[in-house]
């Protein structure tokens, strides 16, 4: 699907020539999409943490609590949700798209049932492992240190998904990339223009667009919160669309859009 032949019923909150942001509901806006566009998705839903728990940010104690959309669910009403949207996606993916989704230890066990329900082949279970994670400040398990961020493709044989093996090997030093992957949390230069709770540093989505398309592609992000997906997507020469239903975040990937 081309960014110009997005349906007349979506009004773009904002477009160019290589990105298109979205204000809405993923739910409502994804039906609307023609069936297999997409070569790629990279979702970074609701973790359902907010718990009114603590954690450490920049020195100073802080609430875990990010904003309604993050409100803790029964587990069963967490896993029909992330059901719905793997579904909604799924329709729009191509036959050689995959679909990559972030995850913690509160979501990520329903987000990889619910790829195999709705008809996804695992393909990778990456291990993101943060260098400099806040610290446990309850001191009643060990640091949490790492997310875990899902590689899938459909599950069909004419599923023929796309991989850039040699460009990975190349990256890393002539040898194969394995699948835990070491780097800091966002750098304070990359929030600049506003930050989000949960926003990934730009060389995390920078490997995975490259690992998995090539220039042109349409990249898909469901919940592109701060727009990170859309930065580097539009930085390696590939177009986004971006929904996101908070119009402060939406307002924010825009400013970073016009940056680059």
């Amino acid at each position: 699907m081309q960014l110009s032949m997005l349906p007349k019923t979506i009004k773009p909150y904002h477009k160019e020539e290589l990105a298109t942001l979205l204000l809405g509901d993923s739910f409502k806006l994804l039906p609307k999409f023609s069936a297999g566009s997409v070569d790629l998705i990279f979702a970074d839903p609701p973790y359902f943490l907010s718990n009114n728990g603590i954690t450490c940010s920049s020195g100073k104690m802080v609430s875990v609590n990010k904003a309604n959309w993050d409100e803790g669910m029964s587990v069963s009403d967490k896993h029909l949700f992330n059901r719905r949207w793997i579904r909604l996606c799924k329709r729009v993916l191509s036959t050689e798209g995959t679909i990559w989704i972030s995850g913690t230890l509160h979501n990520i066990y329903s987000v990889g049932m619910a790829l195999e329900q709705e008809g996804f082949k695992i393909l990778n279970n990456i291990t993101w492992q943060k260098t400099n994670p806040p610290p446990n400040l309850a001191c009643r398990c060990f640091t949490h240190s790492t997310e875990t961020i899902l590689w899938a493709k459909k599950a069909t044989k004419e599923a023929k998904h796309s991989f850039n093996y040699q460009l990975m090997k190349e990256l890393n030093g002539s040898k194969q990339m394995k699948d835990v992957w070491t780097g800091s949390l966002t750098k304070e230069s990359e929030k600049k223009k506003g930050n989000h709770p949960t926003q990934k540093p730009e060389y995390l989505l920078e490997r995975i667009i490259l690992a998995s398309s090539q220039e042109g592609d349409l990249v898909l992000d469901p919940f592109c919160g701060s727009g990170t997906t859309g930065v580097v997507a539009k930085r390696l020469g590939r177009k986004f669309i971006g929904i996101d239903n908070v119009e402060e975040y939406i307002a924010l990937t825009k400013k970073r859009l016009e940056g680059i």
